[in-house]
């Protein structure tokens, strides 16, 4: 999800960034983004807030090494059967969040054969917002179409687009509020792209739409299991044809990953940044501070695993580990705990604390391996695994949701449980790595195998493409039911 990074959290540096620009034609790759990293990492505060110049690195990236197209201009799309067609794209909101991130890579997908994309957000504060602003700027500069999700130019297009494509759960109450008694008309054409794996999504006001759509996208086996029975057990309805579409990597962050340059100036500078050194091993967790991304077991994973290897007087480099995804400003109980946690075991000098960005590749060129653990019913897919592995990363993960279909246990990466019976297994495996160094590359290179196997940009496009075909031949069928039925 790291794609779209670049259109928000510049505002300072946007006029000190048009002259530098300017200088791409002349420097290398590493020497950008050196430039742009040692510009930017001039705070000694170690909660790093690193979005300016993750973004600014990246652009640099993009815009520097760029001697032949992208790997899906260089091929035929699986996407091309949709030009000139009309599709509206209903998000629930526009945020920084998966669910709204994943729908605006689908749009550009689109509108980069052809397609005419229409977006609109259905819940949107009444005050000006700047993530809403800079996103909404970015996908107009793509050709991609946004307006109000209410009145007669919604209602309008919705009756004339050949696809509408609702994303989460939550989206459905568009169905009832705006298009009100040509909802039915709707209906049939309508592919719902469902990325939710909690209980509270699953009420009436939001799925009784469910059993009319054309069909249904999940990213997982497991919930898309998990939806079928759960609709039916709590609900009493039925899920339409259901499609699992597992994601994949952008193009551009696999274009980052196998550069070995860009990879080695940025490992430089953010393990800088951190004040950790290049022979120091980081495990790092990157995703949102929340009880379900489980971020305070995997501190105490990390503990344990420090006591084990001085228990042992075990020879490793020194460990740390690494929060992305940090927020101290919202001033969460789970903010504090995780501080205070650090502070009570005295491993201050060993654990970074880093603020959210999308921005990963950075971090993912910094740190050794990546943990995903994710608790309950773990992740509907997780992409900052496969994001990882493309950076030959091994990843620990629970082994829950999407991530066991990732991850090959023993070969990709190493699963543990979920909850408190997992927090030892964890230190284990962190061990394991942090004792085995050859075991940890072979992981992590065999986790890029499979990433180059399944999960790029153009085996998602090409899965997402078998989908869209089937829905559009059944829309065609019903709506010329429903026609003729008027």
């Amino acid at each position: 999800m790291a794609k779209y990074a670049a259109a928000v959290g510049l505002g300072s540096h946007h006029l000190q960034r048009r002259w530098l620009l300017a200088l791409l034609v002349m420097l290398s790759v590493s020497t950008v983004i050196a430039f742009f990293l040692r510009a930017a990492f001039h705070s000694c505060d170690r909660n790093v807030s690193g979005e300016d110049v993750i973004s600014s690195a990246r652009n640099a990236v993009q815009i520097a090494d760029k001697p032949s197209p992208p790997i899906a201009a260089a091929k035929s799309s699986p996407l091309s059967f949709m030009k000139s067609k009309v599709v509206l794209l209903v998000s629930h909101e526009l945020s920084l969040s998966g669910g709204p991130l994943l729908l605006m890579e689908l749009a550009f997908l689109l509108r980069s054969v052809g397609a005419e994309v229409y977006w609109i957000t259905f819940m949107k504060p009444s005050e000006t917002d700047e993530v809403i602003y800079s996103l909404e700027h970015k996908m107009l500069d793509r050709g991609v179409q946004v307006f109000s999700a209410y009145g007669k130019e919604a209602i309008d297009t919705a009756l004339r687009a050949d696809l509408v494509v609702l994303n989460t759960a939550v989206a459905g109450k568009w169905l009832d509020y705006v298009l009100k008694e040509d909802v039915h008309r709707v209906l049939p054409k309508v592919l719902w792209w469902i990325h939710e794996m909690r209980g509270h999504y699953f009420k009436l006001d939001y799925v009784k739409h469910l059993p009319s759509v054309a069909g249904a996208m999940i990213d997982s086996h497991v919930t898309a299991e998990y939806w079928k029975n759960r609709t039916l057990e709590r609900l009493k309805i039925k899920m339409p044809e259901t499609y699992v579409v597992h994601l994949g990597n952008s193009n551009e962050l696999m274009q980052v990953a196998e550069d070995s340059v860009a990879k080695r100036v940025l490992r430089e500078h953010v393990r800088e940044s951190l004040g950790v050194r290049n022979e120091d091993l980081l495990f790092a967790l990157i995703n949102s501070v929340s009880r379900g991304k489980g971020q305070d077991l995997f501190l105490r994973s990390f503990y344990e695993a420090l006591q084990l290897i001085k228990q042992k007087k075990m020879q490793v480099p020194p460990l740390h580990a690494v929060i992305v995804g940090s927020d101290m400003s919202a001033h969460t109980k789970l903010e504090t705990e995780l501080r205070d946690y650090v502070m009570q075991k005295k491993i201050q000098n060993c654990v970074h604390f880093v603020n959210k960005t999308l921005t990963v590749a950075p971090y993912l060129a910094a740190i050794d391996v990546l943990v995903q653990n994710s608790q309950g019913r773990g992740e509907c897919f997780g992409r900052i695994t496969i994001e990882a592995m493309a950076f030959q990363l091994p990843v620990l993960g629970t082994a829950a949701g999407g991530t066991t279909e990732i991850i090959v246990n023993g070969t990709t990466g190493l699963l543990h449980p979920g909850g408190k019976e997992g927090v030892t297994p964890l230190a284990k495996h962190i061990v394991k790595l942090a004792t085995h160094v050859e075991r940890r590359l072979t992981i992590g290179k065999r986790g890029y195998e499979r990433v180059k196997e399944r999960f790029l940009e153009q085996h998602m496009a090409e899965r997402i493409g078998g989908v869209l075909k089937q829905v559009l031949s059944k829309s065609k069928t019903k709506s010329n039911q429903l026609h003729n039925f008027d």
